[in-house]
């Protein structure tokens, strides 16, 4: 009878995660796997330099800035029904940025598809938590890790292999595939869904104009950085935008009894603790990535798709153990897993940084590449665990919003410094600073994890661990 009962909510879990996972790998599959195609789209579209930042830069500039409003709107309206909205929309811009027949039409549509994975982003991961509890939702988070975090690794493989095998706008339509699979089981889970909770009173409406302000300003001002510099009057007024606009939000949203961020979410430790974690651990992961990628292309000379195919062990790490990593954390707790992870991944920036140049793959990056993935595979899954399981079911859409923001902004703060931390040189010297670099960045999470992050109250052993 006991089995009669769970077999049905297994199936539901199932389905919930199915569509967690499809979902963030649209939206974060086409976040990087475009760039490897942006010399095919130019041959074919013209534009120079410009358009091709912008068909890059246009995705990141619209899905940072409404991430935040669009976790509140998931918690207001409910997830399932935001992310099958949002779902719809990616694939409509997927199927225009496929068939775009001119520069700007593509990057209208990408800007678009921002806008859309906005959405999906935050609500993906919301369904997982009001979906499960206890060990079951660790098992879930575990699995949506191990295949988003791997996503983001193979993304840039996966665009250059459609390059090569086809056309750039592959890169797009493949999107349809995915997007058909999970689309029944979305509708399933929209007419499923409970009504959403916890949310009354009026839109924030100001609250979401001064957030989207904020986030927006701060990322075109980190892109824009990259191309322009710092000293750039562009730059510097972005910034400063973005500065005094999320300054006003962070004073509106103390203010106001309904407020689309709600600040009592920071008096949680582990929710600040986490997101701190997060700072510093994906800036120094995205910093990492970035410096190999180029590096084994610029000065190994391997071609895009070998240097793919270069880091594709950390995503076997990821796939593979993630699972594990996440049941672990759920039965010891957080602390130690989001310590132990960014300091394996530390020590193999560490090692990659002692190698003597000239370096060979199979001898000199292979084993770094390996343990670096193992110290994702350990710290990512419990921390997402920790950092939601801190936020209130009824507000996770938000919460996971502020968890992505922290993580994608990081991102992009530090590979805009990466010029200045290489000494504006991607040789062997300056891949060292950058390698010590995203060392300290990682040191600098587990240092933060080990001291601020508290495992929660076991339950009881006679609750059941599925709701």
């Amino acid at each position: 009878m006991s089995s009669a009962r769970r077999d049905p909510l297994a199936e539901g879990q199932r389905r919930v995660l199915f569509v967690a996972v499809s979902s963030s790998c649209l939206a974060i599959i086409d976040s990087t796997a475009v760039s490897l195609a942006l010399p095919a789209m130019a041959r074919e579209l013209g534009g120079g330099l410009s358009f091709q930042q912008w068909v890059i830069d246009g995705y990141l500039l619209t899905l940072g800035s409404l991430i935040l409003a669009a976790g509140s709107l998931a918690d207001r309206y409910g997830r399932a029904r935001t992310l099958e909205a949002g779902v719809l929309a990616f694939t409509a811009m997927s199927v225009l940025c496929g068939a775009a027949w001119s520069g700007w039409v593509l990057i209208v549509a990408r800007l678009l598809q921002g806008v859309a994975a906005a959405v999906v982003t935050p609500s993906a991961l919301a369904l997982i938590m009001e979906s499960a509890s206890g060990a079951v939702r660790a098992r879930m988070i575990g699995q949506w890790t191990a295949w988003t975090a791997a996503a983001s690794v193979a993304a840039p493989f996966l665009g250059g292999a459609a390059v090569d095998l086809g056309t750039w706008r592959l890169v797009f339509l493949v999107n349809l595939v995915p997007a058909a699979l999970m689309w029944r089981p979305l509708v399933r889970l929209r007419r499923a869904a409970p009504p959403p909770e916890g949310r009354s009173g009026p839109l924030d409406t100001a609250g979401a104009v001064l957030g989207v302000a904020g986030l927006g300003g701060l990322v075109f001002g980190l892109i824009e950085q990259g191309a322009r510099g710092w000293g750039s009057p562009l730059v510097l007024v972005c910034l400063v935008i973005g500065v005094v606009a999320t300054a006003a939000f962070l004073i509106r949203e103390r203010a106001i009894p309904h407020a689309m961020l709600p600040l009592t979410l920071f008096r949680e430790r582990n929710f600040v603790a986490g997101n701190l974690a997060t700072a510093w651990a994906y800036g120094g992961m995205g910093l990492s990535f970035f410096l190999l990628g180029l590096y084994l292309q610029q000065r190994m000379g391997l071609t895009a798709f070998q240097a793919g195919l270069g880091l594709l062990p950390a995503t076997v790490c990821l796939l593979a153990l993630s699972p594990s990593a996440a049941r672990i954390g759920s039965r010891i707790g957080p602390r130690v897993p989001m310590a132990l992870g960014p300091a394996v991944g530390a020590a193999a920036c560490a090692w990659l940084a002692s190698e003597t140049p000239p370096l060979q793959y199979w001898r000199d990056v292979f084993a770094p590449v390996v343990l670096f993935g193992l110290g994702l595979a350990v710290m990512v899954a419990p921390l997402t665990s920790a950092v939601l399981g801190a936020v209130p079911v009824a507000q996770s859409g938000i919460g996971s919003a502020v968890n992505n923001a922290v993580a994608r902004i990081a991102s992009l703060l530090c590979v805009a410094a990466a010029g200045s931390i290489m000494g504006g040189v991607l040789d062997d010297v300056g891949f060292h600073r950058g390698l010590i670099a995203s060392a300290a960045l990682l040191a600098a999470s587990a240092l933060t994890s080990g001291a601020a992050i508290r495992n929660p109250e076991r339950e009881p052993s006679g609750l059941d661990p599925e709701r």
